[in-house]
């Protein structure tokens, strides 16, 4: 379903594959009579239960009201098509105009209010522009008559007629109609919109969630669970950015997906590729706005993986499994959720005669359950074991009375009754790893099991079971008894007399390791007449895998090992120096073969031999077990019923001897020597233990089921053809019975057999509900089942803990999110998951608590799980206190049916009721547990109040109601005398008030009626023979929905707060429990809903509270810098704020603003992370939520939203404390989704219509761009032409401009002096300002600094302009491009050049002038600038000293600027100062590089002569146009005489000589000047004519900067190499080094409190010498992206692009600073001097995705190119 978006331009198929669904919906919109063939059909399917009773019960006085509700039903299609699909803002186009038309003539008709003879408008008529075009995909007018005529009017169902039947047919046609109108009228939306729309509602209520993919994971152990209707959304990781990719999925196309296709069946194997889409509005796309979707509408395990193109991996590049739950329907096609569901295991053998099940199965549902979980009804081999099966395909005939016939179609008959009636679901095993010995297909197809025929290995292991057989039976006889072995074994003597026989005796006897070895005369023999036939190889070293290695015989036959004689004759029939003929060289390479066969012997004797004595052990540890241990059976006698080890193998014949048992194995009979099945203990579930690599059987490491034998299916259908059909047959027959199967025996069956069986299951039942249970003691392992198999629920068993703390951990861990839990977002990342529980206090496997803790805790523990948030279970017995284990093996007798009468329950135990044992109490707890699922009770706490009670609490966060259920267990049996004592327990408190008791229940001995103690123990209980019955002599005391009044458990205690409930324990005993239900007080229920209200708004757009959007929409990006951001120096600058908030046990935040604390919720709310500092500072008091608006309404520009957030936030004062956090989060992350989307509007259409990614860029501009009282610019000309500045009053009551001011970086750079640098300012200018649609903030920055123009330059630093430094040579550049860049991007951007500037200083020796003294066209000051250059200036700087730089010597200040007569390029600076951005000056005496630059790039520095290039090439072109006045520039000379160049020929003399003084050929070539300074080749100079020569020839950062600026100064070919050489040497993470990391220089981390004696990295004397600066990193790609188009390369480098920006993706998204920093260390390490938030680093990275855009527009690439 394509949900908002439009498809991406994508390769050839997948547009293919697009365009079939989307003619087929079409093909659907034009025949929806064929599809709806009558109103029923269609009302069955889409009207809604309410929409229908409204009617089926309709009032005759409620007609009126009744008519209301179907003109409000009607409208509803209007209004949603108004308020989501045609919002305000937005301009209709005519396709929409066509549809909103449609809409209407459509609803007139409806409501027939049109008298008939009156005509409808045509849509011709409304519609002209839509009907004068091509109609879309041949949609005209006709479609208008596409519905089906009814007969709707609505006077009749006003008309108070008698006939009844006639109104209610009118109202029913009437909504079916409004219904049908309302689906058909989102079809053709979906179509002309390329987008489906829903209704109002499920838009706010669909459930997105996002999975992300990443490079080369694959998940197949995680758990990612969704339900139906979901929509799963697949998006590209950083890693994968660039690169094209192709997601593959088998996740098949159901009918709901496509309405005119019909559901397909899932093949496993089967794979179609997803269609690429991307955001809605996303104009300007990139890979962070690509996506594929899924919505879910079919249950079941899917596996997804991914590939793309270019890869050096063979197979998918990442993969992962995806669960769609299940929906069990029960009653009148009612919803079962699955934590809702209470299931009861009933063994299907002990429910007798299937005319007495109702009978026996009403005990379940008296009892509350919801499920019934059966054993196989299958009919069961001789063992008479539940999970021994027969004959899998006939039913159990015990099932049968003799009076009528049993068949599947009864039971099933019966199942549906229970569904429908009882509203009781049934899920039944399914045993795919084993069957009955006796099962008769065994007989005619034996290659279905493991047996000595098609599994030879296993031979050894069947000869060492016959001989332990035949030992048990010559024990029996009493053979042993000389040898300390009689015939009751009891005791430790004993086995240790079997150990030393076994060893001893039989083992030697049988010899099994001969089975594995060779003989090694005869192969020696071998050997010898093969190598008089060869040539002894030519001598030279064997290959290290060239290793003799023993072959085991295929059948395993004694000594008929062997080895590979090629591989031996090449290794041992070599010539010999020790002999002197052929016959003894034979001989002694004979010998040396037979050597090393024998070492070969010893191995494989060894290895074999230590598997024979772990067998000895493990036979003795199972007949400790059995026969000695205390907690074991004790069975003594040894006989063939109770042998000493179980079987392995089944027997064939009558072999009596050893020898006739290995006859019989090497026989054709030996395929009826077929393997038992079992299970290993520790065991790696995903390993078949009967397979030939495996040692479980010679090792006996089986827990043996002697009644089964193992199943072997091999890997595929073919392989064992009747097995998977005859086992498919099974399973689809019990799906078709039942609701749902529990896969026996899961951890061992093998995974492809279970895939392939419940594909065919899922094919009879798609919503089935699957349900195992997994002994591989590893989450990761459980998921790969899960995942694999589709397993809904995993059996989860609470006798599992060992003590109640134990317990209260399960019931958490199975379910549920914390109370007070945040608000998650519909639209959220896909998590793993802990796979779904069924979580039983008791499973059919286990012995009954009663005799493993005592009888007073299967209360206390059963309502622990039913209050866990996930599905809950039991056995049948427990409820009625059966004392012992109800075994599936041994147990004949039958279940108890439910008593009609007290006098049926009294005469035999054959009748259960509501008094037997627990089973009322169970009943409350099941419906208790019922109720918190469907109620929405999800949020969990557990506390353990002492060492036995425990306290369960789950909350509703829709209601806010609780209910607490406290449980005092009894995990052994508790002292007589506790009854007579309360414990001393803490009260329980509560924030809320009691609205009732839910139940209070407890168990006593009913000894105490008559003075006895209720804890007496039980006495011994005498089984029944024919009825499974429990303890009689217990009963359960129960008290439901009591007020506090009635309690004997609790009395009202003093808080001390109103507001806390306060319960003190009177009489809670073990074995007891009690639960209550708490509301929230009626004030707090107040402040609640307004709370609440705020919430829907905020999710819907359309209702939101119009005062907040008024404020935010009044809002200027001034305003939303100081709602948002605003760092803690720029605060206090206000001398109003207090800086940011620092949260106690945390720290402060980055941001005053909400930025702040959303950074930080946004890793504590996936989490569910309440302990976070945050949220208990939230918890602790109102400090956090007072600052947010009290900050706000110290500014005018934030004072109405300060005020809003004040009114609203302090409704979050008067909710329980525990709220707060998740409330908070809703109300601020909501204002700040509104401020960011503010901030989008203010922008341009690059922004509006931007990627996350760019918006997330663009957001740098308000980061940075503040008014700060102490950073402002100069006061722009009074005399300038709007727009202008505003003017505001400051605390002196003066007029002060307004002036925004763009800080290089947070936080380093914030306040004062240290905010605006000219070089930062205009190098992210273009970025942050001009690109993003500000246009008005990059003139008043353009105008201010060219009002302190002086000595041909503006300032380095600006300092308000009055205290600028004029000590860099670079900036003057920076700003004529951006001038450049303004011009030519800005609308009627070349009025900026008659713009008045008012100079600080028209002369260079001028005291600073007042605003509009001096006022000068910007074109003058720039021509200015140029002739001061051109014609040459040094100066010293005003105030030369300490007093303006601590550190700089004193020919430092002194300053040249100029240009080369020869070369055209402008030079300057000095070896004592550093007038480019790389400007750090030493500031160590310690070290000596105090007065020092690090990189003074003095000479021609490669970055300013392409800025001058670009600028004269620019200027040139202007004046040709006659847009700039000036043709040149002049130079006077001293003797008078005048140089003039024109701007074309300035650029063309730099054109001419760049390439002959920059470029370093790949080879030396002659007339190199200094080729001794070359250190690499196919590069270009850094700098050109520095005082240092040797610095012209370092490989820095600066030249792709150059490339950018003037590309066509570069030869193409050289450009290209020395971008690649820049690649490969300087390309870091996130930035690029600024040094050759061979350079002598070159230090990579940068540590400016770096006190050494290293003059290299002293004081951070290294921050431009290896530190890697992410500002040029853009330029890099910028410059590659141009060259690559030239060199054949773009494809390539724009996939390139993709993957390197991916990491400043990351970093974007995840820096608390949502920012770019200003430089890593090396490798992209974090360097803690770093800026979190640099200004040119973001634009530089944001130029890039826009000449991405532009290249992308001017050529489509695919959305994901390969890289």
């Amino acid at each position: 379903m394509l949900r908002n978006a439009t498809i991406v331009a994508g390769s050839t198929e997948q547009e293919g594959e697009e365009e079939k669904p989307e003619g087929e919906e079409f093909e659907q919109l034009q025949k929806p009579q064929e599809e709806i063939k009558d109103y029923s059909q269609f009302e069955a399917d889409n009207l809604s239960k309410s929409e229908l009773e409204d009617f089926e019960n309709l009032p005759e006085e409620s007609d009126l009201q009744s008519v209301e509700k179907l003109q409000e039903l009607e409208a509803e299609c209007t209004e949603t098509f108004q308020k989501v699909l045609l919002p305000k803002t937005r301009k209709a186009s005519p396709d929409e105009k066509y549809i909103e038309t449609l809409l209407t003539l459509e609803s007139l008709k409806l409501q027939a209010t049109v008298a008939p003879s009156e005509e409808l408008p045509t849509l011709e008529a409304e519609c002209p522009e839509h009907f004068s075009q091509e109609p879309k995909d041949n949609l005209d007018k006709s479609v208008f008559d596409l519905l089906p005529d009814a007969d709707v009017n609505l006077n009749v169902i006003k008309e108070p007629i008698v006939d009844r039947k006639k109104r209610l047919k009118s109202a029913k046609s009437h909504v079916q109609k409004a219904s049908y109108l309302r689906q058909f009228l989102q079809g053709i939306t979906a179509r002309l919109f390329s987008t489906a729309m829903p209704s109002s509602d499920s838009l706010q209520n669909t459930e997105v969630r996002v999975l992300t993919l990443n490079d080369n994971e694959h998940l197949d152990s995680t758990l990612f669970r969704i339900e139906k209707s979901w929509i799963l959304q697949f998006r590209i990781g950083p890693s994968l950015y660039g690169r094209k990719v192709h997601i593959y999925t088998n996740y098949s196309v159901t009918s709901d997906d496509y309405p005119s296709k019909q559901d397909e069946e899932f093949i496993r194997n089967q794979y179609r590729v997803l269609p690429w889409y991307q955001d809605v509005g996303c104009k300007y796309s990139d890979d962070t706005s690509a996506y594929c979707e899924i919505e879910a509408r079919r249950a079941g395990s899917y596996h997804y993986y991914f590939t793309y193109d270019k890869t050096e991996m063979s197979g998918p590049q990442g993969s992962g499994f995806f669960i769609v739950d299940p929906i069990l329907k029960y009653g009148r096609n009612e919803e079962l959720l699955l934590d809702c569901i209470q299931c009861q295991t009933v063994l299907a053998k002990q429910l007798g005669p299937f005319t007495s099940w109702e009978n026996k199965l009403r005990v379940t549902r008296e009892s509350g359950y919801n499920m019934i979980h059966f054993t196989p009804i299958q009919q069961l081999g001789q063992s008479n074991s539940c999970y021994s099966l027969s004959d899998q395909l006939k039913l159990n005939p015990l099932f049968s009375d003799g009076s009528s016939e049993i068949s599947f179609g009864t039971v099933q008959k019966l199942v549906a009754k229970m569904r429908t009636e009882w509203k009781i679901t049934a899920i039944c095993d399914i045993v795919l790893n084993h069957t009955a010995n006796e099962s008769k297909w065994l007989q005619e197809h034996p290659e279905c099991t493991y047996n000595c025929v098609n599994s030879p290995h296993l031979r050894p292991a069947y000869l060492l079971d016959a001989t332990l057989h035949l030992f048990t039976l010559d024990v029996e006889r009493g053979d042993y008894q000389t040898k300390g072995i009689p015939c009751k074994v009891d005791s430790e003597d004993h086995l240790n007399a079997i150990r030393h026989v076994l060893l001893t005796e039989l083992l030697p006897k049988i010899n099994i390791p001969d089975m594995y070895m060779c003989n090694a005369n005869k192969l020696a023999q071998e050997f010898l007449r093969m190598a008089r036939n060869r040539v002894p190889p030519v001598a030279g070293l064997p290959d290290e895998d060239d290793e003799l290695k023993l072959i085991r015989d295929p059948q395993y036959r004694r000594l008929r090992a062997t080895v590979d004689f090629e591989l031996a004759l090449r290794l041992y029939n070599v010539y010999r120096i020790d002999c002197f003929d052929e016959e003894t060289r034979l001989k002694r390479c004979s010998e040396e073969f037979k050597k090393k066969l024998d070492q070969l012997n010893k191995i494989a004797y060894d290895e074999i031999h230590s598997h024979l004595t772990a067998a000895v052990e493990n036979c003795i540890a199972g007949i400790r077990y059995f026969r000695v241990q205390d907690d074991g059976p004790r069975i003594k006698e040894v006989n063939v019923k109770h042998p000493l080890v179980p079987r392995y193998f089944t027997d064939h014949g009558m072999p009596t001897s050893l020898a006739d048992f290995e006859q019989l194995l090497y026989g054709p009979d030996g395929k009826y020597l077929m393997a038992h099945n079992g299970w290993v203990m520790d065991a790696d579930p995903l390993k078949n233990f009967a397979a030939a690599d495996s040692n479980v059987y010679i090792r006996r490491e089986l827990i043996a089921w002697g009644d089964s034998v193992k199943l072997r299916y091999g890997e595929k259908p073919d392989d064992c053809p009747f097995l998977w059909k005859h086992m498919q047959t099974y399973v689809e027959q019990t799906a078709k019975i039942f609701d749902g199967v529990r896969l026996d025996n899961c951890h061992s069956t093998p995974i492809a057999v279970a895939e392939y069986m419940l594909d065919c299951a899922r094919k009879v039942r798609p919503d089935l509900y699957v349900v195992a249970e997994l002994f591989t003691n590893s989450d990761q392992k459980d998921n790969i089942f899960v995942n694999r198999l589709g397993i809904t629920s995993l059996i989860r068993e609470a006798m599992s803990a060992w003590d109640s703390h134990e317990e209260g951990r399960l019931v958490y861990r199975y379910g549920g999110v914390p109370v007070g839990g945040f608000y998650q977002p519909s639209i959220r990342p896909l998590v793993p998951s802990v796979a779904h529980a069924l979580f039983m206090d008791l499973t059919h496997d286990n012995p009954s608590p009663v005799s493993k803790r005592s009888v007073f805790d299967l209360l206390p523990s059963a309502a622990l799980v039913s209050m866990a948030c996930c599905a809950s279970g039991s056995n049948r017995g427990y409820d009625e206190l059966v004392p012992h284990h109800i075994h599936v093996v041994d147990e004949t007798r039958q279940y108890a049916e439910w008593a009609d009468s007290e006098k049926q329950l009294n005469e035999s135990v054959r009748y259960v009721n509501s008094k037997s044992g627990i089973i009322a109490a169970k009943n409350a707890l099941n419906k208790l547990h019922f109720y918190l699922g469907m109620e929405g009770f999800s949020q969990v706490f557990v506390d353990q109040i002492d060492q036995d009670i425990v306290a369960v609490t789950r909350h509703c966060p829709e209601s806010h109601q609780s209910v607490i259920l406290v449980a005092f267990t009894a995990f052994s049996h508790p002292n007589r005398d506790s009854a007579n004592y309360q414990r001393d327990i803490k009260p329980l408190k509560v924030e809320g008030v009691l609205e009732e008791i839910v139940l209070e229940a407890s168990l006593s001995h009913k000894s105490a009626n008559t003075g006895g103690s209720r804890y007496t123990p039980q006495g011994d209980f005498q089984r029944d023979e024919h009825w499974i019955h429990g303890l009689a002599e217990y009963q359960v005391s129960l008290k439901e929905n009591i007020q506090l009044n009635q309690s004997d458990v609790f009395e009202q205690g003093d808080s001390g707060d109103a507001n806390i409930l306060q319960l003190n324990f009177k009489n809670l005993k073990p074995g007891s429990v009690v639960a209550i239900r708490v509301k929230l007080q009626k004030n707090v229920l107040q402040s609640i809903t307004k709370l609440r209200e705020l919430i829907t708004s905020f999710a819907n757009p359309v209702s939101l509270d119009q005062t907040l959007m008024n404020i935010v929409g009044r809002m200027d990006l001034v305003a939303l810098n100081r709602a948002l951001y605003r760092c803690d120096e720029e605060e206090r600058d206000d001398g109003k704020g207090l800086g940011v908030y620092n949260i106690p046990n945390f720290g402060p935040l980055v941001y005053c603003g909400l930025q702040g604390f959303i950074s930080l919720l946004a890793t504590v709310r996936p989490n569910n992370d309440l302990g976070h500092p945050m949220c208990g500072n939230l918890r602790d008091g109102n400090w956090m939520i007072d600052y947010i608006w009290q900050r706000l309404k110290v500014d005018q520009g934030t004072l109405e939203l300060g005020q809003w957030l004040e009114n609203n936030l302090k409704f979050l004062k008067e909710i329980p404390r525990y709220l707060i956090p998740c409330y908070f989060d809703v109300i601020v992350t909501g204002t700040y989704l509104l401020l960011i989307e503010q901030c989008y509007n203010l922008m341009g259409d690059f922004v509006k219509q931007g990627s996350t990614f760019v918006r997330g860029l663009a957001l740098g501009s308000v980061q940075c761009g503040a008014v700060i009282k102490s950073a402002r610019l100069p006061i722009l000309s009074p005399n300038l032409n709007p727009p202008v500045l505003d003017f505001w009053k400051n605390d002196r009551g003066e007029l002060e401009q307004a002036s925004l001011s763009l800080s290089a970086g947070l936080p380093h750079f914030a306040v004062g002096y240290m905010r605006s640098w000219g070089r930062d300012t205009f190098i992210a200018l273009r970025g942050l300002f001009i690109l993003t649609g500000r246009y008005s903030e990059a003139r008043f920055h353009i105008l201010g600094y060219a009002a302190c123009l002086r000595h041909g330059l503006i300032p380095n630093l600006l300092d308000g302009g009055k205290n600028a430094r004029y000590n860099c040579r670079d900036a003057i550049w920076w700003w004529l491009y951006c001038i450049q860049s303004y011009v030519k991007e800005a609308p009627s951007g070349t009025h900026l050049l008659t713009d008045k500037v008012s100079r600080l200083y028209p002369t260079d020796d001028s005291p600073a002038l007042e605003p509009g003294k001096v006022d000068q066209p910007l074109h003058d000051v720039i021509q200015e600038a140029l002739n001061v250059h051109f014609q040459g200036l040094v100066f010293r700087e005003r105030n030369a000293g300490r007093s303006i730089d601590a550190h700089m010597s004193d020919r430092g200040f002194n300053n040249q600027i100029g240009v080369h007569p020869e070369t055209g390029f402008v030079f300057g600076g000095n070896e004592s100062n550093c007038g480019t951005w790389m400007d750090k000056m030493g500031s160590s005496e310690k070290a000596g590089n105090r007065g020092k630059p690090a990189t003074p790039r003095d000479g021609s520095a490669v970055e300013l002569v392409a800025l001058c290039k670009s600028t004269m090439t620019w200027l040139a072109e202007l004046h040709a146009q006659g847009k700039y006045p000036y043709a040149g520039v002049q130079r006077k000379h001293r003797d008078g005489n005048l140089t003039n160049w024109t701007y074309k020929q300035w650029s063309d003399k730099i054109h001419n000589n760049f390439e002959k003084c920059f470029w370093i050929n790949t080879v030396p070539v002659p007339c190199e000047k200094r080729p001794d300074l070359v250190h690499r080749r196919g590069m270009y100079k850094d700098c050109f004519g520095a005082s240092q020569q040797w610095s012209d020839y370092q490989l820095r950062c600066n030249v792709p900067v150059a490339m950018v600026a003037a590309p066509e100064m570069f030869d193409p070919q050289h450009a290209w190499i020395a971008l690649k050489k820049v690649e490969e040497l300087l390309l870091g993470p996130l930035g690029m080094k600024t040094l050759d990391p061979k350079d002598w220089a070159y230090c990579g981390d940068y540590d400016n409190a770096n006190d050494s004696n290293d003059p290299k990295v002293a004081h951070g004397f290294n921050y431009h010498q290896g530190p890697e600066w992410l500002w040029p990193l853009g330029y890099f790609l910028r410059a590659r992206l141009h060259f690559s188009i030239e060199n054949g390369e773009l494809k390539r480098t724009v996939a390139s692009t993709k993957a390197i920006l991916s990491k400043h993706f990351t970093e974007l998204q995840t820096s608390t600073w949502r920012g770019l920093p200003e430089l890593t260390n090396a490798e992209g390490q974090y360097c803690s001097g770093s800026c979190r938030a640099q200004a040119w680093s973001m634009a530089s990275i944001l130029e890039v995705l826009y000449d991405l855009q532009k290249l992308e527009e001017q050529e489509p690439i695919l959305l994901c190119s390969e890289y």
